[in-house]
């Protein structure tokens, strides 16, 4: 269950087996004893200087770190030192900012003596669940705030990256922290569940696809669990007016093919006012076919392969049955294992069977409106509601379709723009609850109410 598999020659480099049932109870308690003893012994600020080690053995591995998810999942070196550099601010930031978002909150009290105040400090022990298109960030915004809260952390990654999910353990012993603050499992989704059901499991967090978030929000559900869920998206990006075409070109370009389009927050459906339309598609479709499309270690590779055979033959089948719904594609080329080139689907009717899809790859899907109204109408009509990018040169029009748009993210005229104190996070499909930010560090508290009386 469980191998690094390099998605650019298909070769199995290793495998790793599954956690054994004995294991995993021993793993589950000694996560439990770290919370009763290690987190309730140590200060925030003990537990952020150790946040902020981390951070610092990132950069240091960095390359060695970089490597890995080259193998794992085909990661460009550039994306991986980039996302490697991410994460470690990501840590950083709530070691700088910890002392601030946990403090003591006073109540003013509207009658009465005494004073009241809100305390927040640790729920327990927390299952991670996260994805393979971002091996180190995800982590990173999960674990980093809920180790410094005192949360212990056991982390289940995706199957096809067991080698990165032993590096990020290590990286937590060398920072200094004790065994069951960070925990590392290759568990099967049977274990998952088993460990939802786990009373002294508090709270689980996952990333990735609606099918996962539906499974383990039921069962978390069943066990009265609180859970944070980041799922899919089909993001739009919509254009009604700009001063510098080839620029808006160049950022939407980066927006569809960032990660080979591996993102859940990606720019996946372009809505364009009918004035621009035409001039937009020549030379965007011209830039996406432009990008190049090489092996992840290339330095100069844009796209690498996607991350697995079966994510570029999933994203075949939806392209072609696009086509046959009617839409027309323009592409750099034929799909060769996981390598699969970047194209644009014009044409693609509300009755298109993909056409509420997301589509996990470089392919983007451009819609022509011809009003405001008709672009959050398009926008809108969509199951997911995660992210949203927004280009307009009138301010007032900008602010009201911000209000307009159904997503948990509004970016106007700009891309690339995700920053740590910034929150992540949708609604609809797309999940619920917040990461990074000050949000991020509120999810899995306890809020506790101190009054005290005259």
């Amino acid at each position: 269950m469980y191998a690094v598999v390099d998605p650019s020659t298909g070769e199995t480099i290793q495998t790793y087996p599954t956690i054994s049932d004995g294991a995993l109870t021993a793993a589950i308690a000694q996560a439990n004893e770290t919370h009763r003893t290690w987190s309730r012994s140590t200060t925030v600020a003990e537990r952020a200087a150790l946040i902020a080690r981390v951070a610092e053995l990132h950069l240091e591995r960095q390359d060695a770190l970089a490597a890995i998810i080259a193998r794992e999942m085909g990661k460009p070196t550039g994306d991986a030192l980039g996302e490697i550099g991410f994460s470690a601010a990501i840590y950083q930031f709530y070691a700088d900012n910890a002392a601030e978002f946990l403090a003591d909150e006073p109540i003013t009290l509207m009658g009465g003596q005494g004073s009241a105040i809100v305390r927040k400090s640790s729920l327990g022990v927390l299952l991670g669940i996260m994805p393979w298109n971002y091996p180190y960030y995800q982590v990173a915004r999960f674990a980093g705030p809920n180790l410094i809260i005192g949360n212990p952390v056991l982390l289940k990654h995706a199957p096809q990256c067991p080698e990165s999910a032993a590096a990020i353990e290590q990286i937590y012993l060398d920072a200094g922290f004790p065994a069951g603050a960070y925990t590392n499992i290759y568990a099967t989704n049977d274990q998952v569940a088993d460990i939802i059901a786990n009373p002294i499991v508090q709270g689980v967090s996952l990333t990735g696809s609606e099918r996962a978030g539906a499974a383990v929000a039921e069962t978390a559900g069943r066990h009265l669990k609180k859970v944070v869920l980041e799922l899919g998206g089909s993001d739009p990006f919509i254009l009604l007016s700009t001063d510098d075409l080839d620029a808006t070109v160049a950022m939407a370009t980066i927006a569809r093919v960032d990660n080979c389009g591996q993102a859940c927050n990606a720019a996946k459906r372009f809505i364009v006012i009918d004035s621009l339309y035409d001039e937009f598609v020549e030379k965007f479709t011209a830039s996406v076919l432009a990008t190049k499309v090489g092996a992840p270690t290339d330095p100069d590779t844009a796209i690498g392969p996607l991350s697995s055979l079966a994510a570029a033959q999933r994203l075949a089948a939806q392209v072609d049955a696009a086509v046959a719904g009617g839409a027309t594609l323009v592409s750099a080329g034929e799909r060769s294992g996981a390598y699969f080139p970047p194209g644009v689907l014009t044409n693609m009717s509300r009755n298109n069977p993909s056409y509420n899809e997301e589509l996990f790859g470089p392919v983007a899907i451009i819609h022509k409106v011809s009003s405001e109204e008709e672009a959050i109408d398009l926008a809108n009509d969509t199951p997911f509601g995660l992210g949203s990018y927004l280009f307009t040169t009138d301010a007032e029009q900008a602010a009201r379709m911000a209000d307009a748009i159904q997503a948990g993210m509004v970016y106007v005229n700009i891309v690339g723009a995700d920053s740590p104190e910034l929150p992540f996070g949708g609604v609809k499909r797309s999940g619920s609850g917040r990461e990074l930010g000050r949000w991020g560090a509120d999810e899995f508290v306890n809020k506790k109410l101190i009054r005290v009386g005259a």
